[in-house]
């Protein structure tokens, strides 16, 4: 550190459809959903993170709230500056300069030229000097401890908000990636959809949410099954109140699709896998991180399924973020996998 290194901050961001998480001073400094609440008239932000998504579905006409990512990109670009503004603001603040700012921010792996430019632009205008990228599976591998570095194959699934990023790691690169736009979003569209047409009743992507954490499952039968969750709502042909109790084998009936359609797309990575590296991942294991790992029964399907033992992340939700941290902190050693 040098004698004029207060006047920098340093931030790691991992910019996620779902949430985002700022790591500052080697710590979590944000972890707030991806979300903003914006002025309809003046275009200004009203509200950003938790308390912009208690506003979602609740909003009357002055007010909108914006998630700015979808499928793991930016989709509104204004909005997407405007959280990271205010997500940067959120952290101390030094009292009489404004420091410049360095950041390494987390991208997916199937990101367009187009995609990264709207990533840094988001950086740059919301004050970011120097901006470095990494890609999710990279990172994910950073923040699980894997020396990614090493002659050796590793595989990651990440599963997000907005992507699934797996991804053959080895020589401080990536071999072979795919990212799907099936994730976490994907899933609770699923549960809405099976809702409404399963029960008659109408819910919203918030419920939806509560549904997947509360009962999600990937297999129709658990060893520890979690309770019956009650949910409440409009009947979609009366509009009177009603409740359903849903279990997690509905649940995992709902998710079927999607979850077969992530399960292609690992078997689809490792077909591209070079030999030597499938050997590797063979005995090593499959790593799975982002918020879906946690989906209960994922990792025993996935095990069944493809004959290559899943490891679900200790920390699979700050993965990614923690990865981008320890980039950050050793940017200055030409690491192959930053971007510039």
């Amino acid at each position: 550190m040098g004698l004029f290194s207060f006047l920098s901050q340093e931030l790691a961001m991992d910019l996620g459809t779902a949430n985002t998480i700022i790591i500052h001073n080697e710590k979590v400094a944000v972890d707030e959903p991806s979300i903003v609440a914006l002025d309809q008239h003046s275009g200004e932000a009203i509200a950003i993170g938790k308390r912009a998504r208690e506003m979602q579905g609740k909003e009357h006409n002055n007010i909108r709230t914006v998630r700015p990512l979808k499928d793991g990109v930016i989709a509104d670009f204004n909005a997407a500056e405007k959280m990271i503004r205010g997500m940067i603001k959120i952290l101390p603040q030094p009292k009489f300069f404004s420091p410049s700012l360095t950041m390494v921010i987390c991208v997916p792996s199937g990101s367009t030229e187009v995609e990264l430019r709207a990533v840094r632009d988001s950086a740059e205008h919301a004050g970011g000097r120097e901006v470095y990228m990494i890609y999710e599976p990279m990172a994910a591998a950073i923040g699980i401890g894997i020396d990614v570095e090493a002659p050796q194959g590793s595989m990651i699934v990440d599963i997000g908000g907005g992507t699934t990023e797996i991804a053959v790691i080895s020589l401080g690169g990536i071999v072979t990636n795919k990212s799907i736009r099936i994730a976490g979003d994907e899933l609770t569209e699923d549960i809405v959809e099976y809702m409404r047409r399963q029960h008659n009743i109408k819910i919203g992507e918030r419920t939806a949410e509560q549904i997947k954490i509360r009962v999600g499952s990937a297999l129709p039968e658990l060893e520890t099954p979690p309770d019956d969750f009650i949910v409440r709502g409009p009947n979609q042909m009366t509009a009177l109140p009603i409740e359903v109790p849903v279990s997690y084998q509905e649940i995992s009936h709902a998710l079927e699709k999607s979850v077969s359609k992530i399960e292609a797309a690992v078997l689809a990575a490792l077909e591209q896998t070079p030999p030597e590296l499938y050997a590797d991942i063979v005995e090593n294991g499959i790593y799975l991180t982002g918020g879906g790992a946690l989906l209960r029964g994922l990792d025993k399907r996935l095990t069944d399924k493809i004959n290559i033992p899943f490891h679900v992340a200790e920390n699979p939700l700050l993965s990614v973020a923690i990865g981008t941290g320890i980039a950050l902190k050793n940017r200055h050693r030409g690491l192959p996998y930053l971007l510039r």
